[in-house]
């Protein structure tokens, strides 16, 4: 079995920066990409960023230049920093992880429990 389990949200007013993180446990042979989503209320969930393997990344247009995401393999961990935050930028911010559990098996994908990020004066 694998857990993803997001850490780092909280309440910041516009213009500060958060810094999400998400840790991968289990039973963890690889891991390919490690994505961040959010989903704020009453809106369909969307893909905030990417980050491969090989650490190339994606993002959503509305967050270019205000968030970074990054992995660090070794501790099977995504992050993502979050700059210049804006009141819409409020949601719940899941992660998620392609995860292979042995050599030659297949790739799952597996979701983290999500955490808040609220951005308000």
């Amino acid at each position: 079995q694998v857990q993803l389990v997001e850490s780092g949200g909280g309440l910041v007013q516009p213009g500060g920066s958060l810094r999400l993180s998400c840790t991968a446990s289990g039973s963890i042979f690889s891991i390919n990409s490690m994505s961040w989503y959010r989903q704020a209320p009453g809106k369909q969930r969307e893909l905030v960023a990417t980050v491969t393997r090989g650490e190339s990344t994606n993002y959503a247009d509305s967050v270019k230049g205000r968030f970074t995401i990054s992995r660090d393999n070794a501790k099977n961990t995504v992050y993502l920093q979050m700059n210049s935050l804006k009141p819409e930028d409020t949601a719940v911010y899941c992660c998620n992880a392609g995860v292979r559990t042995t050599e030659w098996g297949s790739w799952y994908t597996y979701w983290g429990q999500g955490t808040q990020v609220t951005v308000s004066s």
